[in-house]
Parts: structure tokens; C-alpha cells; sequence
């Protein structure tokens, strides 16, 4: 049997600084590997768009909004598997065979634990209790892999949320399906908590948990986020 093709969808915005190291990485690791595309779902104003062109990945223009973006994405996808991947994000070596097993067990959706690319005791801790079953240890910076079919039947990423969105997909994955935590794991940017502090943006998060887990508006959910995260 041919191996599931995979097709890997990075929402950008504004990413010059970092972009060309994630594609270098996604390229190191799938350069060996059949059945395999780079979608870049792209909104940015800066130099973004001309660096992914530099790139052996298709570029997708579209408009701000991750689930925009995402969806975007999707609909140019050939793969029989999307994987969703932040722009700061990279998966383990492992990620193609680990995805094509977990799919050949009959795991249609799910994602893979966390680790900060800074090994600060907190941050150690946040990446440790993603291995958890639990929504308040969820988050798309440990990527999304899932089935295309169970994607399209879904109705992909809610366009209306500008954030909050991955969580909303996941509960609508488990209305289906089963959501797998994959054993090994991606690699993420702490970036924002240099920026914010770890303690402050980490609250925020719980609050912004919170305030979804307790039905407020986009409007309320977003206009917290602004105020309280840079």
C-alpha cells in the first residue's frame, strides 16, 4: 500500500524574521519522504510572501485570520492527512512516520506533546502537561494532523473565531472522533513569553481558557486578548 500523502499547512502574518528557518527545518526533515507538500497560507504585509517563494512550497494568498488561513490552505491540499503547523512551530524528525502510524491504527485527528525552546523550570513545566487529555493543556502550537474527509465533513476551521479557533475544532473533532496525544514533540518559540513574561501571559491564557470555556463573545474574548498580550 502507498504511504498517505501529507499535506503540511503553515498560516503566516508578518514572519520575515523567522520564516525561512522553519521551512529549512520542514525541508530537513520531509526532503527524504514521498507524498509530501508544504502549503504556506499566507496574509502578511512585510517580506513574508517573497521568502516562502524562495521555497519549494506553494503559496497560498489569503486573507488575516488563522481559520481563514488555514481553511485557505486546506482547500488547495492534495493530501489524504492535513497537518497544521505554526509558523514557530517544528515537528519531531519522527513527525511523517509518526502521523502515517498513528493513521494507520485508525487515529484520525490529534496532535503532538510541547516543548519551549527555552529550558526555563516553567517552561518545562507548561511543554510537561501537554502529554495531559485535558482542553486546558491544548493549544495549536502542538500542530493538528487529521484526516481530510473528517476535516471536510466538519466544515474545517470556524471562520467567524479570530481566536479560540483550535480548541473549537477540537471539540468538533471529539463529537466524531477520538483526539490522540502523539508521544513525541513538536518544538515551539517562547517568544511571546519574552515578551509578555511568563507569569503574566500564562494568566492571560488561563483567562482567556476562562472566558471561552464560559460562553463570552469573540468581541469580549479578542478585546482581552489585545489588552492583555503584546
Amino acid at each position: 500500500m502507498e504511504p498517505r500523502t501529507i499535506s503540511i499547512i503553515v498560516p503566516t502574518f508578518n514572519e520575515e524574521a523567522l520564516i525561512a528557518h522553519t521551512l529549512q527545518g520542514l525541508l530537513s526533515i520531509t526532503e527524504r519522504s514521498e507524498g509530501i507538500e508544504i502549503i504556506v497560507s499566507d496574509a502578511s504585509t512585510d517580506r513574508t510572501p517573497d521568502i516562502i517563494s524562495g521555497f519549494p512550497a506553494t503559496l497560498c494568498h489569503s486573507t488575516k485570520g488563522r481559520a481563514i488561513q488555514m481553511n485557505s490552505g486546506a482547500r488547495l491540499a492534495s493530501g489524504d492527512i492535513l497537518y497544521f503547523l505554526h509558523a514557530d512551530t517544528l515537528p519531531p524528525e519522527t513527525f511523517i512516520d509518526d502521523i502515517r502510524s498513528a493513521y494507520g491504527a485508525e487515529k484520525k485527528a490529534g496532535c503532538f506533546r510541547m516543548h519551549f525552546d527555552d529550558d526555563h523550570p516553567l517552561m518545562t513545566l507548561f511543554g510537561w502537561c501537554t502529554q495531559f487529555p485535558m482542553m486546558i493543556c491544548r493549544g495549536g502550537d502542538q500542530s493538528l494532523f487529521i484526516d481530510k474527509a473528517l476535516f471536510l465533513r466538519i466544515g474545517g476551521f470556524d471562520e467567524t473565531l479570530l481566536i479560540m479557533e483550535d480548541y473549537d475544532i477540537i471539540t468538533r473533532i471529539e463529537q466524531h472522533e477520538p483526539f490522540h496525544i502523539l508521544h513525541h514533540e513538536v518544538t515551539t518559540s517562547a517568544r511571546k513569553y519574552h515578551q509578555n513574561g511568563i507569569i503574566p501571559l500564562q494568566l492571560a491564557f488561563a483567562t482567556l481558557h476562562l472566558m471561552y470555556a464560559l460562553g463570552f463573545d469573540q468581541e469580549s474574548i479578542i478585546r482581552y486578548y489585545r489588552e492583555n498580550i503584546v
